[in-house]
């Protein structure tokens, strides 16, 4: 820190706060830094600092990444729409396409529409195809399904018949036939 008069270096422990003066220094009137660009407000010295975070003749830097440009704070939403580093927004207009700054330029909600529209009915069509599909393989098996238990009911009945023969053919012949043979040569044919 330096004296205000002599300009000479001062020690911290060497100075003197008057709280008197520095409230009626806080209280004068004095003009935006901003002056210059336009802004006229005047507030008191004190509240200076908290002008200057709001003024809207204040310099800032774009925060965009990549862009260097420094805008007026009351222009930096108007700065940041029309920004080539600008993020990506939905079009206002609400056709749900997600734009960046060049592309704002020259969209057009119609043909953003239109072109959803024909990927979507695209996606309509190859889920259909892919249902239809399905639905061929379940037919398939369940025609498969169909045949093998019908060819099961002719077995099942085929040896309904065979038994009833079987006890009479036991009654006669008491070692009779094995049925183990019987299924093994029949529920090849099944299969």
């Amino acid at each position: 820190m330096t004296c205000p008069c002599c300009r000479k270096e001062v020690k911290h422990k060497k100075m003197v706060h008057v709280n008197k003066l520095r409230k009626t220094i806080g209280r004068l009137e004095v003009k935006c830094k901003n002056a210059e660009a336009g802004c006229l407000v005047t507030c008191p010295l004190a509240h200076r600092k908290g002008h200057q975070d709001s003024c809207p003749f204040e310099l800032t830097a774009c925060p965009n990444d990549g862009c260097t440009v420094q805008v007026l704070r009351g222009v930096l939403a108007e700065h940041r729409q029309h920004c080539q580093h600008g993020t990506r927004q939905h079009c206002p207009l609400g056709c749900g396409a997600t734009l960046g700054p060049a592309e704002r330029v020259r969209h057009n909600c119609y043909h953003q529409l239109r072109e959803t529209w024909g990927q979507r009915q695209e996606r309509s069509r190859t889920l259909v195809l892919c249902l239809l599909r399905r639905m061929r393989k379940v037919h398939h098996a369940t025609n498969l399904i169909r045949q093998q238990l019908a060819q099961l009911g002719d077995f099942l009945e085929d040896d309904a018949l065979f038994l009833g023969a079987g006890q009479e053919e036991t009654e006669a012949n008491p070692r009779g036939s094995s049925r183990a043979e019987v299924w093994g040569i029949q529920g090849q044919n099944i299969l």
